[in-house]
């Protein structure tokens, strides 16, 4: 099925119908439900996480997750000091990391992703009047990231921007 089509699956138009009355409703986490449900379509992503960033902590909070037995909203994780801080949240880069040794090298928790039997990640900063506001994440289990996919993921956080804005207070 060409990604088009996924886009225009029932599922991904029930996720669009989801994600428009969350923000008419200002609904935080279900805006991020839906975010999640409509990338899902084209990445077949296992585990999406959203986070709040304290950039001059250089600490992120998260206020979603689609596994929250293994990463539960509340969770923060210190960023101060590292490349992936540097480059995703104050650079404002797209990290992709492919394959275990790409996760095992920037991230703490590699043992809990790698456990999951997540491969690959896409980590998007959410920035608003140029600042990260927070960072939209995606775990798959394939190794390899296709352009196609950082993409979506890339429109994915645009649609998350007002649920961030939100989460600033």
């Amino acid at each position: 099925m060409s990604q088009v089509a996924l886009l225009d699956s029932p599922a991904a138009l029930a996720a669009l119908d989801r994600l428009t009355a969350a923000h008419a409703a200002a609904d935080m986490a279900a805006v991020f439900a839906a975010v999640d449900a409509y990338a899902g379509t084209v990445l077949a992503h296992r585990l999406c996480t959203a986070n709040r960033v304290d950039v001059d902590a250089m600490r992120v909070v998260r206020l979603y997750s689609s596994n929250p037995q293994a990463y539960p909203p509340g969770g923060s994780k210190e960023k101060a000091g590292t490349p992936w801080g540097q480059r995703v949240l104050r650079d404002h880069e797209i990290f992709v990391g492919e394959g275990v040794d790409a996760i095992r090298a920037f991230f703490d928790d590699h043992d809990a992703i790698a456990r999951l039997g997540l491969q690959s990640v896409i980590n998007v900063p959410v920035v608003q009047g140029g600042r990260c506001v927070g960072t939209l994440n995606f775990l798959m289990a394939h190794e390899t990231v296709q352009a196609s996919h950082v993409h979506m993921a890339r429109l994915a956080a645009a649609m998350c921007v007002p649920a961030y804005l939100a989460a600033q207070g």
